[in-house]
């Protein structure tokens, strides 16, 4: 098997699976106050100094959530209800669902949304994002790197900008933790999104970063678990397979990171010499490296998905969280191209456990493939 959809979510590595089973014996509630309640909290606790030292923030400012979904959500509508004089989001044109459906979730509820357009390389808008804010405007929320097409925004002059006029910035940095430096204080940013299912820890565990001072609502209600302000009895065993996850990057995302690249750039150079008539979307250079979005024009990507695995090979059309929805990808569309193009478009993300011979073995099998279905295509590439 080659597994090529590491921005969908990641194996377990080894380390985290041990670490969990290690731990699953300790059964006792983090609230209770005999012994095998306390040290349940104190491994809580260690996990999120774990996680706090790797983005350079106190772990008084992590609090664990359900997902990276859920730290978006937390984060967004978190910060409108303790602005209640304040009815305005901004947020860019390619956000994640996560942000995108919370946006037009506060649509509905009388809330205005402001939506930053991206260039063709899927960066935002600087002057538009200035010229959006007004007395009104609560919350700027702009992911870190795309998860379509790797693009890497500018986090540090949105802070810039939108510190001047006294407004807060979330960033989701679920696809860049563990491929590039995250920290809080260089971002500059008052809340950050994490998610341990994409650094090769387990699925159902988040984590989101809220600087010390910063006004927030309760997320969820009933107890005072997260410092009160997210209720419900930690997820022990998500949280230890979590920390023990930052753990291992600590110890070797430099190292993940170089062969990452190495590999992805030979993927890059092998598709664009093989295959005629291809087309790369996302920034060439500012971008997470591990990830690489092709249009195949004059094709269907789900076709070209299904023919890969055959051959064991995974791939993906796009975000995992819209990959069963029939809708063009918004992403795609908003950096510019056709729909019939953007239907033609495959993302393709290494991860820890790929090797040279998996790129070896796509590099063979997929200029194949696509002759194959473009010799019987009753669409020609050049008339796209």
């Amino acid at each position: 098997m080659i597994y090529l959809d590491n921005n969908a979510t990641t194996p377990l590595d080894p380390a985290v699976i041990q670490a969990m089973i290690e731990f699953m014996e300790n059964f006792g509630n983090p609230s209770s106050l005999y012994p095998i309640g306390r040290r349940v909290k104190e491994k809580i606790n260690e996990c999120r100094e774990i996680i706090a030292s790797a983005i350079g923030a106190h772990r008084s400012e992590i609090i664990f959530t359900g997902s990276g979904t859920e730290a978006d959500n937390f984060a967004i509508l978190g910060i409108m209800d303790a602005c209640p004089d304040k009815k305005e989001l901004i947020t860019s044109s390619i956000e994640h669902p996560a942000v995108l459906r919370t946006a037009q979730y506060l649509e509905k509820k009388g809330y205005k949304v402001t939506y930053v357009p991206v260039d063709s390389y899927g960066v935002i808008d600087l002057d538009f994002l200035s010229d959006a804010i007004s007395p009104q405007t609560a919350l700027i929320s702009i992911m870190h790197a795309n998860n379509e097409i790797g693009t890497i925004q500018p986090i540090e002059k949105v802070v810039e900008i939108a510190k001047k006029k006294g407004v807060l910035v979330h960033t989701d940095c679920v696809q860049t933790f563990g491929k590039i430096e995250v920290n809080v204080d260089k971002l500059g940013v008052d809340l950050l999104s994490l998610s341990a299912h994409k650094i090769y820890g387990p699925k159902g565990v988040g984590a989101l970063y809220i600087r010390k001072g910063t006004n927030i609502c309760p997320f969820i209600h009933g107890g005072h678990q997260e410092r009160g302000i997210r209720a419900g009895t930690e997820n022990t065993i998500g949280i230890v397979g979590f920390g023990e996850a930052v753990k291992v990057l600590k110890e070797r995302w430099k190292k993940d990171k170089e062969k990452i690249e190495k590999l992805s750039s030979k993927l890059k150079e092998g598709i664009e010499s093989r295959i005629p008539l291809v087309k790369f979307n996302g920034h060439p250079e500012n971008r997470v490296k591990n990830t690489l979005n092709f249009a195949f024009p004059g094709l269907e990507a789900e076709a070209i998905l299904l023919a890969l695995a055959t051959k064991e090979i995974y791939v993906s059309t796009g975000s995992a969280c819209s990959e069963e929805s029939e809708e063009v990808s918004h992403v795609l569309l908003n950096i510019g191209l056709k729909p019939e193009i953007a239907r033609s478009c495959l993302r393709f993300s290494l991860g820890r456990f790929n090797t040279e011979e998996d790129i070896n073995i796509v590099l063979k099998e997929l200029p194949e493939i696509i002759e194959k279905l473009r010799s019987i295509s009753a669409f020609h590439p050049e008339e796209v």
